[in-house]
């Protein structure tokens, strides 16, 4: 087969994608309200601030909105993840960053699969927030073991989805039949089951050692466990969810309210009570399990490593309050009073080096001589030959991470576990080291600053 045949990695991302949000709008119908709802608070932002319609239509973001999305799925074992870095790459996802949630109480590390060049980001900015649970903070030996047992037992994979991507590694890509195979098959790895693999009294057990224990090791598949589209207004959208009576998440988690946004600011509603069947014997025992929930974000400027330990400084300082974290109604007001130290407009987060931006010539700097385009950026910029957009972040923010979490698997903040960060462990069982999210920020930003002088 010749290469000319092939279809691109973001086609199949987008193939991908859109085959996951119907499957998951059957599934959880409520995501379907949450599909709706965003867009219609979306609509009314771009009708209200018409420069944000103009700005976000001259970046390429207009197009990419109602499309965009991310999932979340977590793993148990080395080769599950491992196969999971091959099968994203056939749609054109690599692994971007380290996560570390035990630190807040949830027992896994992650990744998060996602394009990295900008234009295709541009056509689908497709991600999925990745997983692998951490056996080895189960206490009890005993359970511990049993876990990794059935875990070794379980194939989450179908062989045709296997093969598909064999084929497309030897190949170098898939043709559109092949394509839309490797959906199919790729799907039934997110898929919900709600016959369990084990007993309802070894689900238990698990569930005591962690909700999230559970979820992973008793089912025959992985089951995305929510999918999330993205909003211009976060606050709009949470008080959109309380009229309609969804069950919402009482904090929006990142960063407060802000003129110039920055990172990432997520909410969600409640994870669904769900029945499960679980075997017994020759029978079956009815019970329940709570995973799978819906989940709105609003992404703002991505910041460099300055910017983000401002950031880390002044959220520890907003969650430092005698240990209550995120939790007490005062909350919003104790990170409102915190933020007050980060700048909150462009002009000044750019020149402070606390975030990323694109330099791009507007129309006039276009239509200038060569030697106005050539001026330094500072002067391009004054005079409006130049402009600089913020690069949005395309990543994850592991307190909010675990914050959800933690909202959606039981409720209240638990302690850290007693165990240190395991990126070389994590990144052994992936077999590939993890992109540094910051160097593809600076790329991106350094691309565009040669196109602007070149």
């Amino acid at each position: 087969m010749t290469a000319d045949r092939f279809v691109s990695p973001d086609h199949i991302r987008s193939l991908f994608s859109q085959a996951m949000s119907h499957m998951y709008r059957t599934e959880v119908p409520l995501y379907g309200t949450l599909v709706e709802l965003v867009g219609e608070v979306n609509c009314q932002v771009l009708e209200a601030q018409p420069e944000v319609a103009h700005q976000m239509q001259l970046s390429g973001e207009r197009e990419r909105l109602d499309v965009e999305r991310h999932g979340a799925i977590r793993v148990g074992t080395a080769q599950e993840l491992a196969t999971l870095r091959r099968l994203f790459a056939v749609m054109g996802m690599q692994p971007v960053g380290y996560y570390d949630l035990a630190v807040a109480g949830v027992p896994v590390h992650s990744t998060a699969f996602r394009p990295i060049a900008l234009e295709a980001l541009t056509r689908n900015p497709f991600r999925v927030f990745t997983s692998l649970l951490r056996l080895e903070l189960i206490e009890d030996a005993a359970l511990r073991a049993q876990a990794a047992a059935i875990l070794a037992r379980r194939r989450i994979f179908t062989p045709d989805a296997l093969a598909l991507i064999e084929q497309c590694e030897r190949d170098g890509g898939l043709d559109e039949t092949d394509a839309w195979r490797f959906v199919i098959e790729a799907l039934e790895t997110f898929r919900w089951h709600n016959q369990a693999t084990v007993s309802l009294a070894t689900h238990q057990a698990l569930h005591q050692a962690h909700r999230l224990v559970a979820d992973v090791v008793s089912f025959r598949g992985p089951h995305i466990n929510h999918l999330t589209p993205r909003t211009l207004d976060i606050d709009a959208a949470q008080r959109e969810m309380q009229r309609r009576g969804i069950a919402a998440k009482a904090v929006i988690e990142g960063p407060p309210r802000r003129h110039c946004p920055i990172l990432l600011r997520q909410t969600s509603f409640k994870a669904l009570e769900e029945l499960v069947h679980f075997p017994a014997g020759e029978d079956a025992e009815a019970g329940t399990h709570t995973a799978r929930f819906g989940e709105i974000e609003q992404r703002g400027l991505a910041l460099t490593p300055k910017g983000r330990a401002l950031y880390d400084q002044l959220l520890a300082q907003a969650r430092d309050n005698d240990g209550a974290g995120s939790t007490g109604e005062d909350y919003p007001q104790r990170l409102q009073r915190a933020f007050a130290a980060f700048p909150d407009d462009h002009a000044t987060l750019r020149r402070e080096g606390l975030g990323y931006y694109h330099y791009a010539l507007t129309a006039a700097g276009r239509a200038a001589p060569l030697a106005a385009r050539t001026q330094p950026v500072e002067a391009l910029l004054a005079q409006k030959l130049a402009v600089a957009e913020p690069v949005i972040y395309e990543d994850f923010l592991p307190v909010s991470a675990a914050g959800i979490f933690q909202s959606n698997l039981g409720g209240d903040e638990q302690r850290a576990y007693a165990a240190r960060t395991n990126r070389a462990g994590f990144e052994q069982a992936l077999g590939a080291p993890v992109h540094d999210e910051f160097m593809l920020y600076q790329q991106l930003q350094d691309e565009s600053l040669a196109q602007l002088l070149g």
